[in-house]
Formats: structure tokens, sequence, C-alpha cells
């Protein structure tokens, strides 16, 4: 250890000192593009959004419409949808353009806690390895809407189904054009 380096709880004070700027930086930086007005960039982002409780009801209104249509591995129309392909349709729809796969939709919008859910927010779960791999719809409370698996339709489920519930990984919300 140099000499002037001082251990606190594990970490050295230069550790510290360094983890200390970066967070200063992060906060510098974030706070400089909201001053700016700057808007998110994510797909999907735009500088006036509808309400989400408004916008995603009308997502939720269409992905429910589509309940019945049958799974079809790497569908994304109503010949047939596999997961991200039914969330891409949806969302196409309300005229925004999502990537087509799972781990990328992960990615798009805003990261919401699992008690802040609305209609239309998309919901993620880990079913065939680590991380995201399914993508359903929230429609409201507790329901989701999706594309389940190649013996399957497009229908509704509950979140809080206990398999649902062991493989959910997270959520992300899309913000949607103003009309």
């Amino acid at each position: 250890m140099h000499w002037q380096e001082k251990r606190v709880g594990g970490c050295t004070s230069a550790r510290m000192r360094w983890r200390l700027a970066l967070l200063v930086a992060a906060i510098v930086i974030t706070s400089a593009c909201a001053n700016r007005g700057t808007p998110p960039r994510f797909p999907g982002a735009i500088r006036s959004p509808r309400p989400a409780s408004e916008a995603g009801a009308g997502v939720a209104e269409t992905a429910e419409r589509l309940e019945g249509t049958p799974y079809r591995s790497g569908g994304s129309d109503t010949a047939g949808f596999d997961c991200s392909g039914f969330v891409r349709y949806v969302f196409a729809r309300h005229g925004v353009t999502l990537p087509r796969s799972v781990r990328e939709q992960f990615q798009a919008g805003l990261a919401v806690p699992r008690d802040s859910l609305v209609a239309g927010d998309l919901v993620f779960f880990s079913t065939s390895a680590p991380g995201a791999t399914h993508v359903g719809i929230i429609l409201r409370d507790d329901w989701f809407v999706h594309a389940p698996s190649e013996r399957g339709v497009v229908r509704a489920e509950r979140l809080a189904t206990v398999y649902w519930a062991k493989r959910y990984v997270g959520a992300r919300r899309i913000l949607l054009p103003a009309s």
C-alpha cells in the first residue's frame, strides 16, 4: 500500500476518491442533458409523449384484439407471431418501430419498476436462457398478453402465476408519439 493511501472499510482512500469522481461526473453529465431538454435516445423516443396511461391503453387494446392469433416461429404478422414479432407488430400500429429481438427490445424505452406497471408496458422473462428471452405487453392490473409457444396462440395470462413470476426479469415503457 502506498504511504499516502489510507484503508477505510476495505477500500483505499484513493479508490474512494476515484469512485466519488465518477459519481460526480455522471451526475453532471446527466443533469446537463436534462437541462438542455435533450430527449432520451432509444427507439420510440419523442419530445412530447402522450401520458403513459392514455397511450398504453391504446397499445393494450390493439394487443388484446390479436388474442387467438397462432404462434409462428419468426412470425411478425397476423398469419402468426413469435413473442418479439407480436410486440413489434403492435407498436408499429402506434407509430413506433421497435427492434426485432427480445434482447434488443429489453434495451428500448425506460425501465419501469414492477409495482408501477401500466397498460402498454413491456414485460420481460427469462424462459430459455439467462437474461430476457420472452416479452409480453401489460393489459391491465396483473394481466399481460403474449405469443407464448409453438403449441399456443396469442393469449392473456397473469404475471402472478408461479411460472411467470419466477421468470420475470424486468419491464420497459415505450413512449408513443403525441396524437
